[in-house]
Parts: C-alpha cells; sequence; structure tokens
C-alpha cells in the first residue's frame, strides 16, 4: 500500500507567497471570493482551519474594477460615531469617487471568517488604484 505520510506545519514553517491580481474588468464580488481564499490560505495542502498560513495578496487597478447591476445607486454603506443621531450613510458611487480601495477592502473583509485571525489577513492585502505598486521584486522569483 502507498500511504502517504501527513505532515503538520507549526507557525513559524509557513511559506507565505505573493499573488499579483488585476482587477481591471473583473467583476467586484470574483475578485472578492478569489482574493479571500488566497489570504485564508485555503488553496494550501497544508491548511488548517486553526493556523494562518495564507498568502500575501496585492491587487492592482482597483478603480477599473466592474461593478454590475444597480448597485452603484442602491447599496449603502453605514458609519455611526457613537453618537445620538450621528449616522452616516454613502452610496457605492460616493465610496468608488471617495476611495476605491475601500470598497476591495470591505468586501473583501466580509469574506473573510469573523474571528481574531481576521485583521492579520487584512494586513497582507494591498491594493493600489493603479497599475503601478512598490512589491515588485516579490514577484521576479
Amino acid at each position: 500500500m502507498n500511504q502517504q505520510k501527513t505532515t503538520v506545519l507549526k507557525g513559524n514553517q509557513v511559506q507565505r507567497n505573493w499573488h499579483l491580481i488585476d482587477l481591471e474588468g473583473l467583476s467586484w464580488g470574483r475578485a472578492s471570493a478569489q482574493i479571500a481564499p488566497l489570504l485564508i490560505g485555503k488553496h494550501k495542502v497544508t491548511y488548517s482551519s486553526h493556523r494562518d498560513d495564507g498568502d500575501y495578496v496585492v491587487a492592482v487597478n482597483a478603480s477599473k474594477i466592474n461593478i454590475t447591476g444597480k448597485k452603484l445607486k442602491q447599496k449603502i454603506y453605514y458609519h455611526h460615531s457613537g453618537y445620538a443621531g450621528n449616522l452616516k450613510e454613502l452610496s457605492l458611487a460616493q465610496m468608488m469617487k471617495k476611495d476605491p480601495r475601500q470598497v476591495i477592502y470591505l468586501a473583501v473583509r466580509g469574506m473573510l471568517p469573523k474571528n481574531r485571525r481576521r485583521q492579520d489577513r487584512l494586513a497582507r492585502l494591498k491594493i493600489f488604484l493603479g497599475p503601478d505598486h512598490k512589491y515588485g521584486e516579490k514577484f521576479k522569483k
């Protein structure tokens, strides 16, 4: 019988790779659904739910993402400061004008598990408005 030996990685043995995703022309939700598993590490054979062994993701051209349907007018982002009567609303169109990177960030954030490792995973997400980024040397391997 050919039996494969299962290996268990420790926290300091995690190999983090770099992924470059061009968001130009991609659908907003599909791009976010493509980024989230890479941050979690589900594409690796060493994936385990209790350990954070995800990769770095560099997303470029965030300002050129494709948003379908009536989401630009109908999707509303809410923010409350904690003071009475201070509920702020922004539509998706206003958020895209203000900062398209925040739109991608919030979509990926919503697709990650709501646990202690979410902020660490989001710290490995690098989003840029245009095609230029400062992580070019990571991809020349």
